[in-house]
C-alpha cells in the first residue's frame, strides 16, 4: 500500500553536484518529503513526492541541516506556519507557451512565419484557433488523478499559449500544487514531443506575454467588511520600495525576465510603479467588480510572471 502521510517516508538523498547545488567533494543533498500526490503515469500504488532540499548535518534530527540556497520552500513554510490563523488562500493562474520540438516555433504556428493577429485564440475552439488541446486536456486529467487542486483551463491570447488555474489552496499547499502541476505538464509534453516554455515574453513584438496572476485573500478579507482589509493590503503593497522588492522576489532572475513583459502594454501595468483599481487589467493589482459590490472577497496581483517561484 502507498504511504498515507509524509511521516511514513524516509529522508533520501541525491547527487547535488550534478544539479549545480553542491560541490563535487561534498555532493550529498538530502530530500525531506513534504507532500504526497498520486502518480498519474504509473498509477496506484505509485506516488509522486514533493520534497524540500537540505544540507546534511549529522547532529541534527534525521540528519537534516540548513535548506540549500535554492530551497525557497523552507522559508515560505516557516512564514505560513506563523500566520496560519489568517487562513491565506491562493488561486494561481499559470500561463505557459507550447513550442514545437525545435524550441523556436510556437506550437501550431507556421514554420518560419506568423499566424493571424491576436483575437480569435483566447478561450477559443476550432482547429484553426486552438493549438494543443489534447495536450492541455491530458495534463488536466493527470493533475486531477494526482490530487492536484486544478480548477480550470483556457486558451490564452497568443496562439499556442494556454493557462490553467491552481486553487483555492491554503498557505504552503499553493506552492506545492503549482510545482507538482508544472512537473506533470513537463512529463505530459514529453509524451507529445512538445516543449513547455515558462518565459514571460516568449515571442517579442505585438504578442501577449505569459503571466502567473495570483488571486489572494485572508479570512478577514472574505468576511463582512473585508473590503477595508483588501485596500489596506494593497496600500501596503504600494509602500515606498516595496514594488522593487516584490518584482525581484517574484522573478528567478531578479526582475530581468519580467521587464520584458510588464511594459504597460498587452494587459499589463508598467514595472516601475505599483497601481491598483477595480476591474482594471492595466493595473498591478485588480479588485474584482464583485468584490467591490459585496465589500469582501479577494484581489488579484497581476505582476508575477509565468516563471515565478511558487
Amino acid at each position: 500500500a502507498a504511504p498515507a502521510s509524509v511521516e511514513e517516508l524516509p529522508v533520501w538523498n541525491y547527487d547535488g553536484s550534478s544539479t549545480g547545488q553542491a560541490p563535487g567533494d561534498d555532493s550529498e543533498v538530502l530530500l525531506k518529503p513534504c507532500a504526497i500526490f498520486n502518480d498519474p503515469f504509473r498509477g496506484a500504488p505509485h506516488i509522486l513526492v514533493m520534497c524540500s532540499c537540505h544540507l546534511p548535518d549529522v547532529n541534527a534530527p534525521q540528519g537534516l541541516g540548513a535548506p540549500i540556497p535554492t530551497n525557497t520552500r523552507s522559508a515560505a513554510a516557516d512564514i505560513f506556519e506563523k500566520i496560519k490563523s489568517t487562513e491565506p488562500w491562493f488561486g494561481i493562474e499559470q500561463e505557459y507557451t507550447l513550442f514545437e520540438a525545435d524550441g523556436k516555433t510556437p506550437f501550431g504556428w507556421p514554420k518560419g512565419g506568423m499566424p493571424g493577429p491576436q483575437g480569435p485564440y483566447y478561450c477559443s475552439v476550432g482547429t484553426e484557433n486552438a493549438f494543443g488541446r489534447p495536450i492541455v486536456e491530458a495534463h488536466y486529467s493527470a493533475c486531477m488523478f494526482a490530487g492536484v487542486t486544478i480548477a480550470g483551463i483556457n486558451g490564452e491570447v497568443m496562439p499556442g499559449q494556454w493557462e490553467y488555474q491552481i486553487g483555492p489552496c491554503t498557505g504552503i499547499d499553493s506552492g506545492d500544487h503549482v510545482w507538482m502541476s508544472r512537473y506533470i505538464l513537463l512529463r505530459v509534453c514529453e509524451q507529445f514531443g512538445v516543449i513547455v516554455s515558462w518565459d514571460p515574453k516568449p515571442i517579442p513584438g505585438d504578442w501577449n506575454g505569459a503571466g502567473c496572476h495570483t488571486n489572494f485573500s485572508t479570512k478577514e478579507m472574505r468576511e463582512e467588511g473585508g473590503y477595508a482589509k483588501i485596500i489596506e493590503a494593497l496600500e501596503r503593497l504600494g509602500a515606498p520600495g516595496k514594488q522593487e522588492e516584490h518584482i525581484a522576489a517574484y522573478d528567478p532572475n531578479g526582475g530581468e525576465d519580467n521587464k520584458r513583459r510588464l511594459t504597460g502594454l498587452h494587459e499589463t501595468a508598467g514595472i516601475e510603479k505599483f497601481t491598483y483599481g477595480v476591474a482594471n487589467r492595466g493595473c498591478s493589482a485588480r479588485i474584482p467588480r464583485m468584490t467591490e459590490k459585496e465589500q469582501k472577497g479577494y484581489f488579484e496581483d497581476r505582476r508575477p510572471a509565468s516563471n515565478m517561484d511558487p
